[in-house]
This record gives structure tokens, C-alpha cells and sequence, in this order.
């Protein structure tokens, strides 16, 4: 279903990446990358209008091969998750609910009291729930 999924902390430093195909890694790392532009351009257009609560930011922009969907927290977490793009059967409610998914797994991770905020994500439980929800399980 994805092809790699991406936590960016709010000073934009990577705090979890999982890719499926490791042979594409650094690729994906790439437009991961190329995404935290847009996310961030669309933060600044939303910071102007305080009625915007809408943390889902969408497609944030497509390749041949791949289209990058991003999401922002409250807290300025960014989420931002790589999808085949010949998967046409994937919908917009389907892409929601992967964030969703993330947030709440995201949430249970930092809410360990052995977790240091703004460090990476290194909890075999949260890596475990984010293959299963790249894979399509969870």
C-alpha cells in the first residue's frame, strides 16, 4: 500500500523513516524531503486564517511513480507517508484513515515516559504497527 512513511519533527528533523523497498530508500528519503517545502508553504498560507483547523494537508504534490500525502499535528509534527501511484484504487477517506492510524501510533509512542521529545523513534512496538499499516494490516 505505501511505500514509505515519514515523521518529521517541527524543526524538521527526521524522527522516524520506514520504507518498504530498501533498494528505493534513498529515492524516498528524496521526496520526503521535497515534501517538507510544500507542507511547510501551506502551513504559512493556513497560519493567516485562524478558522483552518484541517491537519490533513492532502496530496501535497505527485511523480511518475510515487504520490507524497502529507499531515501536520498540532504540535507541528508533520507525517508525511509515499503511495504508489498506479494504486487507483486508493481514495482520499483511505489516505485519512492511514493518518489517523499514524497519529494514534505516533501518540502511544511519545506518551512512554522513557521517551525524550524531539528524538527518534526507536520503539520496536511503533515500527512493527507502521509495517503493518504500510502493508495494508492495520
Amino acid at each position: 500500500m505505501a511505500f514509505c512513511i515519514a515523521v518529521i519533527g517541527k524543526d524538521n528533523a527526521p524522527l522516524y523513516l520506514a520504507t518498504s523497498d530498501m533498494e528505493q530508500e534513498l529515492q524516498l528519503q528524496y521526496h520526503v524531503h521535497a515534501a517538507l517545502d510544500v507542507v511547510e508553504e501551506k502551513c504559512l498560507l493556513g497560519k493567516g486564517a485562524p478558522e483552518s483547523k484541517e491537519l490533513y494537508l492532502g496530496l501535497l504534490y505527485s511523480t511518475e511513480n510515487h504520490k507524497i500525502y502529507g499531515f501536520v499535528t498540532n504540535s507541528r509534527v508533520k507525517f508525511i507517508v509515499v503511495i504508489d501511484s498506479t494504486n487507483v484504487a486508493l481514495r482520499e477517506n483511505e489516505v485519512r484513515a492511514i493518518f489517523r492510524n499514524l497519529q494514534v501510533l505516533y501518540t502511544d509512542a511519545v506518551c512512554n515516559p522513557f521517551y525524550i521529545p524531539g528524538e527518534s523513534l526507536t520503539s520496536k512496538k511503533f515500527d512493527r504497527s507502521v509495517q503493518k499499516l504500510m502493508n495494508g494490516n492495520a
